[in-house]
């Protein structure tokens, strides 16, 4: 095997794409070496990223990242590609299988082969691409724990927004979904949801017997949200934060209903469990739940762009003006299939 020839995205400065060479090894023991089919931009994390509104100082979360916050960086973690090479000692994936990684948007990569999930040969790779999306879901659904029968409002139907209501109507739980753009409501209101352009206390108070909402997650990305949050629930509810606001400051107004409704409030982050789900629950179980989820949502009908890799720029500057109508865009890679990869010669 050989080194091989990729292309990498970076972010160079605040709204700055660069698409930058770079020389891929092949797989060493425990690695794997991909091509990708598609990969998918986050339209609230990376969006941060993109516009320089994270803390330069933060840690990278992820081995496979590259730079710092202070630029420039190469980010991403949801891409889907095919093995073409495999390294010694890696025994759950062959030459041609279907995975997805946590991984920066890149034509080729080598990655450690424990990093990558393999996916159902049956599933399409766009489908597949939607795993990062349905982990962190899942993350807020298993913080947010309904029971049968609660109420839960849902601030935001972005990607994320429209996955938790999907997996909450799976638990039992009343959804009612508030999300000001037509287009992501009316997918709302398709998945089953309840749906709303704007909540208002008097409103949700109507829809619960005056009790207010169970639980509120508040995943629309937006710092103001959170005081609407609070406002919707119920005396002891649960306000759950799915959104990371970055270096965006928050003002919350904490001396009324909040305080004397005993309102909890609680942050989800994908990077851990929910504890009270220990010793039951492991990283390794729910990411076999992740793969066992995707056949099974509608995920294919939330991909509302789709650009080549090559016009990166152009996408990003199209999430960054967030216009009517957006709700996942995903990059293509076309310019060499996984097929021929397979089929160039290695020494």
């Amino acid at each position: 095997m050989r080194p091989l020839t990729a292309q990498a995205i970076w972010f160079t400065a605040p709204h700055t794409v660069s698409i930058r060479e770079e020389t891929v090894p092949p797989p060493t023991t425990g690695e794997v070496r991909i091509a990708a089919i598609a990969s998918f931009i986050s339209h609230g994390t990376e969006r941060l990223v993109y516009r320089g509104e994270v803390e330069p100082t933060l840690a990278l979360d992820l081995p496979t990242l590259r730079g710092s916050f202070a630029f420039p960086i190469k980010y991403g973690y949801a891409i889907v590609g095919n093995v073409i090479d495999v390294g010694p000692e890696v025994e759950h994936l062959r030459i041609g299988d279907p995975v997805v990684a946590l991984h920066p948007h890149q034509t080729i990569f080598t990655i450690p082969a424990h990093l990558v999930k393999q996916l159902p040969t049956s599933l399409p790779p766009e489908a597949g691409g939607f795993y990062a999306n349905v982990e962190t879901a899942l993350t807020i659904c298993h913080d947010a724990a309904p029971r049968l029968g609660e109420t839960v409002v849902v601030l935001g139907q972005g990607v994320v927004g429209l996955l938790v209501t999907q997996l909450l109507q799976r638990a039992g739980a009343r959804v009612i979904a508030v999300e000001p753009d037509d287009t992501r409501r009316a997918l709302a209101e398709r998945f089953g949801a309840l749906t709303l352009a704007y909540a208002d206390q008097t409103t949700i108070a109507d829809l619960t017997d005056g009790r207010g909402a169970d639980i509120v997650i508040e995943v629309s990305g937006a710092p103001s949200a959170l005081q609407q949050a609070i406002e919707l629930t119920a005396v002891e509810g649960l306000v759950v934060v799915a959104s990371w606001y970055g270096q965006k400051p928050v003002t919350l107004t904490l001396g009324g209903h909040f305080h004397r409704g005993r309102v909890r409030l609680r942050s989800s982050q994908v990077g851990r469990l929910a504890p009270e789900t220990y010793p039951r629950w492991d990283y390794h179980r729910r990411s076999r739940t992740v793969i066992e989820l995707l056949p099974q949502l509608r995920l294919t009908e939330l991909i509302s762009h789709r650009f080549p890799f090559t016009q990166a720029a152009t996408a990003y500057t199209l999430i960054d003006q967030a216009p009517a109508g957006l709700v996942q865009v995903m990059l293509r890679y076309e310019s060499l299939s996984p097929a021929e990869h397979l089929h160039q010669p290695h020494s």
